[in-house]
């Protein structure tokens, strides 16, 4: 059984940073794509970023480019999502996700709690 833990959430200042790092255990995800994915209050959940099994071909929904960057460390089978210059609006559930492709197509098969992250103004 494979499991997602989040860590890294939290509350800061608009403008401020926090990095998020989901690790997997119960088996490696090193062959797989992953991402993170938010969900705010009364919005759709929302596809932030993704990244290919390699650490190649890094994706990010138009709102996060440039603030946001996803790597991923595969010996220690973990995805971090570091965000800079936070803004009020990146308020939400975040989520970490696993695909069972080598590119994030479809939806996820592995998917993390979640961790919060407030951005106040």
């Amino acid at each position: 059984q494979v499991q997602l833990v989040e860590a890294g959430g939290g509350s800061v200042q608009a403008g401020g940073s926090l990095t998020l790092s989901c690790a997997a255990s119960g088996r490696t995800f090193s062959n797989y794509a992953a991402g993170w994915f938010r969900q705010a209050p009364g919005k759709e959940r929302e596809r932030v970023a993704s990244i290919t099994w390699s650490g190649g071909n890094p994706a990010y929904v138009d709102s996060v480019k440039g603030r946001f960057t996803i790597s991923r460390d595969n010996g220690k089978n973990t995805v971090f999502l570091q965000m800079n210059r936070l803004k009020p609006e990146d308020t939400a559930v975040y989520y970490c996700a696993v695909w069972t492709n080598i590119y994030p197509i479809g939806t996820p098969r592995y998917w993390g709690q979640g961790t919060q992250v407030t951005v106040s103004s």
